[in-house]
């Protein structure tokens, strides 16, 4: 495909070193260079390419929990594990023009993979949400971030990386009882920090998850079990979640927040929910240190992976919803 009018793409490397996607992949690993509704520090667009470089520690590994790894063959079929590159992104047409085309080309890579996105600014979930809703229905929600995204806009712009959790829960998208945000500690507006709790849904913020740490994460780890049930899920985790001690490389960090060995806990931990989908976002590469963010960025996406091998090795858990 040509590049002529798309400002970023990059189609050099993948993650885990696997295969180019091909049909009989299970799982899709698909780049979304969008950072065109940051409102602090640009960069993220070229999140993908860092997060798959420093996912190269990980390509002959086997997970020391779930013992599986996504590269593993199936009899007569291919590795697991295939990635799609970089959708084509009109970066400098505006936020609307950008959700539609991530919508567009992550809705095929949806119907026929279970995939997992790299970002990207956060605004880049809300048309993968749309993507992943076409094939699965109402999603439950389990949402890493510093910030809670709930604002009715952005610095008064109606759409960004601070509104979509909003614009997902009023589009029916999500069912806000089953939505589950982790880490959330920034300064904020009240109704912004109340949106999700008055619609039903738990909140998590990073003075609950202070000094915990393994066995105590697990009363935590239980709530959200409980309260998404086996609901079809999707798992969205803003890197900036993790401390800035700990991601750097980031548009907005903010202090106080997650360890990398707390963030790895609660997903190995919540493995056992039926998640049909994934993105990480907000990885900033001009900002890191010898490749910190983007390395903790990879583990936490080879971690849901080798997850969601071990919860289901025949990949039978997540069947398309029936249309009427």
């Amino acid at each position: 495909m040509s590049r002529g009018g798309f400002a970023y793409s990059n189609d050099t490397g993948r993650f885990l070193a696997c295969e180019p996607l091909a049909a009989g992949h299970r799982f899709a690993v698909v780049g979304v260079p969008f950072d065109g509704a940051v409102t602090h520090r640009p960069g993220a667009r070229f999140g993908p390419q860092a997060i798959r470089h420093a996912s190269l520690m990980l390509c002959d590994g086997v997970h020391p929990l779930f013992d599986v790894t996504p590269l593993a063959r199936g009899p007569q079929s291919p590795c697991l594990l295939g990635d799609a590159l970089d959708l084509r992104l009109p970066n400098a047409s505006g936020v609307a023009a950008a959700q539609a085309a991530i919508a567009a080309q992550a809705a095929p890579l949806a119907a026929a993979h279970h995939c997992v996105f790299l970002g990207g600014d956060h605004a880049v979930t809300l048309p993968l949400l749309r993507a992943v809703h076409a094939r699965h229905g109402r999603l439950a929600l389990v949402h890493f971030d510093a910030h809670c995204d709930t604002w009715s806009d952005h610095f008064g712009e109606p759409a960004g990386h601070g509104t979509w959790v909003r614009e997902a829960i009023e589009a029916g998208l999500v069912d806000p009882a089953r939505t589950v945000q982790i880490g959330i500690r920034s300064p904020g507006e009240r109704a912004a920090r109340e949106y999700v709790p008055g619609r039903g849904g738990l909140v998590l913020s990073g003075r609950e998850l202070r000094g915990r740490d393994g066995v105590a994460l697990q009363p935590l780890i239980d709530a959200v079990l409980a309260r998404v049930g086996d609901a079809p899920a999707y798992l969205t985790f803003d890197i900036d979640a993790l401390d800035p001690a700990f991601a750097p490389g980031t548009g907005t960090p903010e202090a106080g927040g997650l360890t990398t060995a707390q963030a790895l806990t609660l997903l190995e931990g919540l493995a056992a929910l039926r998640f049909v989908g994934m993105d990480c976002c907000e990885v900033a590469p001009a900002y890191d240190h010898a490749q910190v963010t983007s390395l903790a960025a990879a583990t936490l996406v080879w971690t849901y992976l080798c997850g969601r091998i071990a919860r289901a090795p025949s990949g039978r858990e997540a069947a398309p919803v029936t249309r009427l």
